[in-house]
């Protein structure tokens, strides 16, 4: 019965998280520390880097 109980207070908790994601995120990301670190994860990865250099810097048209 307690392990039922655990289930559904995580999923009913990822549901509350997925709803308020963008609350979620405003909060954590208020800490410095916290932004900077999500941020060069995010960097790391080469696909989100590529695109994200894309959109700050677009390629000439020379």
């Amino acid at each position: 019965m307690g392990r039922i109980m655990s289930l559904l207070l995580l999923v009913l908790g990822g549901y509350y998280l997925f709803y308020n994601r963008y609350r979620a995120m405003n909060v954590l990301f208020k800490y410095p520390l916290i932004r900077r670190v999500a941020v060069s994860s995010f960097m790391g990865i080469p696909g989100i880097r590529d695109r994200m250099m894309k959109m700050v810097f677009p390629p000439s048209r020379v």
